[in-house]
């Protein structure tokens, strides 16, 4: 397993790469499911928390092999076989959503999540033997996470009523790992265009879940006449909403902003916001939709918020991580204004998704002007 160049031309995705992010596509769906579920009875704030620890276990799986892929792919019968395996715990963990968002049930969602974990320690510990010049990088990656993964089953132990001041614990040392592993040692080889057009692919993968909320819209709304125009509305709005996002998201390059270790993990960890915010929007879609349909638990505020809050982080998260470098001093504070704005559309509730669909395209066009200038 020998160290990828990290200057490699014409560096791209490959099909195993590919069939690994189609497995989150379950994950991420059945998360969007849930949360939707769960928030039109009424539960809000638990359906917020328990997605954004859900998400992070999918997340964080994701992350942790694209980041080895990028330096040690070899893509031979071994690394592949140890690659299924992984994938074989993202399903467990998809299996688990369900019962740890509803129920508050863990084991399900630990066990395909160290499997997951566990997949990759091999996968370090064949790079630490083939590749000397890595080999301390690569055991302290294994050792943090094997310690870690011996925790989050310890954690099952735990009475639920602490779980809630557990998991942030294990959360942050798994956060703590890279930086650990990579600091004081030779960082290992990451090709920066590579990862990035990784990090985008997977963007399309939470942008195209709300595609699909939008979609739904309008098939319920052909199956019920009574509803067919706001909800054809609905999903007008849900469609720039998306194609708005794509269009900010994919205005700049990003690999620029891979340039040291800090850099590295601001532009990883920073993505969380990105990916969880962009998965949470198709929930809000559908939150709307079961409003419209009388079947949500929810004031009118909460409604708009389900939409609209996911799509102001998602601008903010994106402005942070790609867009501010490139604006002058008054398009960035045009941008932020924009996205608060997308967040203060929540007073206006019947409007809010409507509005956001407006600053969402007027973000777009500051972009534009931006690049012509």
């Amino acid at each position: 397993m020998a160290p990828r160049d990290p200057a490699e031309a014409h560096r791209a995705a490959s099909p195993l790469e590919l069939l690994f992010d189609l497995v989150f596509v379950v994950a991420v769906g059945f998360a969007a499911t849930n949360l939707h579920e769960i928030e039109a009875e009424g539960h809000v704030s638990s359906a917020v928390v328990a997605y954004a620890f859900v998400f992070f276990a999918i997340w964080w799986a994701w992350i942790n092999f694209t980041w080895f892929a990028t330096s040690f792919d070899t893509d031979d019968w071994l690394y592949r076989v140890t690659t299924f395996v992984q994938m074989a715990g993202v399903l467990v963990l998809a299996a688990g959503v369900r019962p740890f968002m509803a129920e508050g049930d863990l084991r399900i969602a630990v066990i395909g999540y160290v499997v997951m974990r566990l997949a990759l320690v091999a996968q370090w510990l064949r790079a630490a033997v083939s590749s000397p010049g890595y080999r301390r990088t690569a055991f302290r990656y294994a050792i943090g996470i094997v310690v870690v993964q011996m925790l989050w089953v310890l954690a099952l132990a735990v009475p639920e009523a602490a779980r809630p001041w557990v998991v942030p614990v294990l959360i942050l040392l798994e956060v703590l790992v890279p930086p650990f592993a990579e600091q004081g040692s030779r960082t290992t080889p990451w090709h920066t265009r590579h990862i990035a057009e990784r990090y985008s692919l997977f963007t399309l993968i939470v942008l195209g879940e709300g595609l699909v909320a939008s979609a739904s819209a309008v098939i319920d709304g052909i199956a019920d006449a009574d509803h067919l125009g706001p909800l054809l509305v609905l999903a007008a709005a849900g469609l720039v909403i998306v194609a708005g996002m794509w269009w900010i998201y994919f205005s700049r390059e990003q690999h620029a902003h891979i340039r040291s270790l800090r850099t590295a993990l601001v532009f990883g960890y920073g993505h969380y916001v990105v990916f969880a915010a962009a998965g949470a929007l198709p929930a809000g879609i559908e939150v709307a939709v079961s409003a419209d349909a009388g079947e949500a638990d929810l004031s009118h505020v909460t409604v708009a918020a389900t939409i609209a809050v996911p799509v102001a982080l998602f601008v903010l998260a994106v402005w942070a991580l790609a867009l501010r470098p490139s604006l002058s001093p008054g398009r960035n504070v045009l941008v932020v204004l924009l996205a608060l704005g997308i967040a203060a559309s929540v007073v206006v509730p019947e409007a809010s998704m409507v509005v956001t669909a407006l600053l969402v395209a007027a973000t777009v066009v500051v972009l534009e002007v931006a690049d012509q200038r």
